[in-house]
């Protein structure tokens, strides 16, 4: 069943529920599809009356702010052994090359990794935690938190809310252009970053053998 089709069988308070929870635990750090059921979620909104799309806005950013917190929390206090753990676990989303892309990231940009960082999905799951692990001063932190979860989510929100009332004719008609759209961006995206990532990882690996070789000089 399509999410979206399995979103209009449940009433609207449990949307509002699932979305901010989904978000939130994919901003802790658990690679959950959390901007799936935003969009799919705004999407509906825009077809039925009785879900609020500020309510629904509020609930994503909401999840997003708080869960975000929570990954800083335990990235402060789990550190480098907690990064490991979830490379463990979740090899796909937490291995050498995206964790050498997420940290390159955080030291280039700083607290504007974790505002951006919400707009893309391996940045949005690593933000909060890989902050904490890196010891970015709290204050930062929640400021890039803050605006980048208000933006991301009820923006979000807001540009799927608006394109579904005006084009929901378009879109029942030709549904299978933009699941078309949609993988093939989602695609695209996927390639992008995992080259971006091994980039990172080759960089890491680099720089770390420098220092090695010039010792054995």
């Amino acid at each position: 069943m399509h999410v979206q089709e399995w979103l209009e069988t449940i009433p609207a308070v449990s949307i509002y529920l699932l979305v901010g929870v989904v978000i939130g635990l994919e901003s802790l750090g658990i690679p959950l599809p959390g901007e799936i059921v935003l969009v799919s979620s705004a999407l509906l909104a825009s077809q039925h009356g009785e879900i609020d799309p500020y309510v629904l806005g509020a609930c994503a950013t909401a999840g997003a702010i708080i869960g975000d917190s929570i990954g800083y929390a335990i990235g402060r206090r789990g550190g480098r052994p907690l990064l490991a753990w979830l490379g463990g676990r979740f090899p796909r989303h937490f291995g050498p090359p995206q964790i050498a892309m997420a940290e390159r990231s955080f030291q280039k940009w700083g607290m504007w990794a974790v505002f951006f960082g919400r707009f893309v999905a391996l940045l949005r799951i690593f933000a909060g935690p890989l902050a904490g692990v890196l010891r970015m001063p709290y204050w930062k932190f929640l400021v890039a938190n803050v605006l980048g979860g208000i933006l991301w989510a009820g923006g979000t929100t807001a540009v799927v809310y608006s394109v579904g009332v005006v084009a929901e004719a378009w879109l029942k008609r030709f549904s299978w252009v933009g699941l078309l759209l949609a993988v093939l961006i989602g695609v695209t995206s996927m390639l992008v970053l995992r080259n971006r990532a091994k980039k990172a990882a080759a960089e890491a690996e680099r720089d770390a053998a420098l220092p090695a070789a010039a010792v054995a000089d």
